[in-house]
């Protein structure tokens, strides 16, 4: 057991605490690199952080705006300052790439900045009644003491996006990071502890989603769940949920079409497929995995595509001249690889993808193409998570918008065309809650709503105005003068 001076505690109360545990955050471009260790926690902090949050619930609650702005606005700020700093840690521990990570942590702090203006624009409605000498007040009211599960691909813009909001709209949080990145949340735990949270308001559990993760979405003081990752565990929660009858948010995950018309741009197109698909290693959410490409233009974007893939490289996430970082872990690089073998049974023509050997113990692949793949196919349906895309051929946009729309998942969908006609009509019939005409379906603002359809999410949107309705409840007053 480590020395409780050399770890990273759980936020609880207003308190460093220690976990059952501790566990080192391991730097995935180099295995020898332990960025620090982190306390892990189980069923008894949970309970603790549960309890802390919901005695501070009332006075948070009531405090005015003007709090939780200035709170929000400071972390914000300083997260925008030390952008380097904290993009560091994040490039290490989760294995983006710097100016990537960099890019990530600016982002949280423009987020905090957002919801701290946010604080004091929240409205409700003066209505008339339809019945005389009657007003009609509705007010939005905090929905009390809410649990947030985020994800390891990005570990400080997630946490990010939904721990402002829920303070500015006056909640109180239990924090739940994945276990891979515990790193970047627990900088904002410093941020919030140092610039005056009051204790319970925010707190921090890290651990395991089978005992933390577990112990914190059937917890009876629990009010509202909001999880990103697998949409197998977002099954789940959402069916705990449902039973205990509480609010809950899911993103889970997608299978993003871009599809590539005849009339396309093809420096845009290729330019667009490559940022997609491969870059944070395809491990984001709205990564382009499936790429569908009508037969005019099929053979010269394949070969400017696989030119363009064949010339990225793939390094150490602080070597300045990486393009795309290591995989995660090694649980995760098995699995793509897995995909990469299930992908050659399937009948597709594979282009890279093998494991690459830098020098150095860490989680290198090589981008993968699978040339001439059936919409159909597993590799096609499932979510890979990792730098690996799917080229399918068809006939004409008809076709293409079909194609894109046959999949489980909903989440961001793209096409790359020189038509007004067909962009519209894309936009317009795209199953997606996002859809990006000449861009990469990854890459979204921060004031706007973030979201898909189906499988992919469950839930109101988050981010921007549209945030509050996940984070409050709405109050219809009436009263006679």
């Amino acid at each position: 057991m480590k020395d409780m001076n050399d770890i990273h505690g759980n936020l609880i109360g207003g308190a460093w605490l220690p976990g059952d545990d501790c566990r080192p955050n391991v730097n995935p471009s180099d295995t020898r690199d332990i960025v620090g260790h982190y306390a892990w926690a189980g069923g008894a902090a949970v309970d603790q952080a549960v309890d802390a949050a919901r005695a501070a619930f009332p006075a948070w609650s009531a405090a005015g705006p003007q709090v939780r702005h200035d709170l929000l606005d400071a972390v914000g700020t300083e997260l925008l300052a030390r952008k380097d700093e904290i993009g560091r840690l994040l490039a290490r521990e989760e294995g983006k790439t710097l100016p990537e990570a960099v890019g990530e942590t600016a982002r949280a702090g423009q987020i905090f900045r957002f919801f701290a203006g946010e604080a004091l624009r929240l409205s409700g409605d003066a209505q008339q009644s339809v019945r005389p000498g009657i007003e009609v007040c509705v007010t939005r009211e905090p929905v009390g003491v809410v649990a947030l599960i985020t994800p390891w691909n990005f570990p400080v813009a997630i946490p990010a996006w939904k721990t402002a909001p829920a303070l500015a709209c006056g909640n109180c949080v239990v924090l739940k990071p994945a276990e891979l990145t515990p790193g970047c949340a627990h900088v904002i735990a410093q941020l919030l502890h140092k610039h005056g949270c009051p204790p319970g308001v925010f707190n921090l559990v890290m651990g395991s989603g089978a005992a933390a993760g577990e112990a914190l979405v059937s917890h009876p003081g629990i009010d509202a769940v909001s999880f990103t990752g697998s949409a197998a565990t977002g099954a789940r929660i959402a069916a705990a949920c449902g039973t205990l009858r509480r609010k809950v948010q899911l993103e889970m995950g997608g299978k993003n079409p871009m599809v590539v018309l005849d009339d396309a741009d093809l420096d845009t197109a290729v330019q667009a497929c490559l940022n997609g698909a491969f870059f944070s290693t395809g491990q984001r959410c709205t990564a382009s995995s499936r790429l569908i490409v009508q037969k005019g233009i099929h053979d010269a974007f394949v070969e400017s595509l696989c030119r363009g893939m064949r010339a990225l490289r793939v390094g150490d996430a602080l070597d300045a001249a990486s393009q795309i970082g290591p995989v995660v872990d090694q649980r995760q690089l098995d699995s793509n690889l897995s995909y990469v073998d299930l992908a050659r049974t399937e009948a597709a023509e594979v282009v890279g993808g093998e494991r690459l050997d830098p020098g150095k113990p860490g989680f290198y692949q090589a981008p993968a193409l699978f040339l001439g793949a059936a919409n159909k196919a597993r590799t096609s349906r499932e979510e890979i998570f990792g730098p690996c895309a799917s080229v399918i051929r068809v006939e004409d946009f008809d076709e293409a918008l079909a194609t894109a729309n046959d999949t489980e998942f909903g989440l961001s969908a793209g096409i790359c065309t020189g038509s007004l006609k067909h962009a519209s009509e894309f936009r317009r019939r795209a199953e997606a809650g996002m859809v990006m005409v000449n861009l990469p379906t990854a890459g979204v603002d921060y004031h706007v709503p973030f979201g898909g359809r189906k499988a992919s999410s469950l839930g109101p949107r988050e981010q921007g105005r549209y945030a509050a309705e996940f984070y409050t409840a709405v109050k219809t007053a009436y009263s006679q003068a």
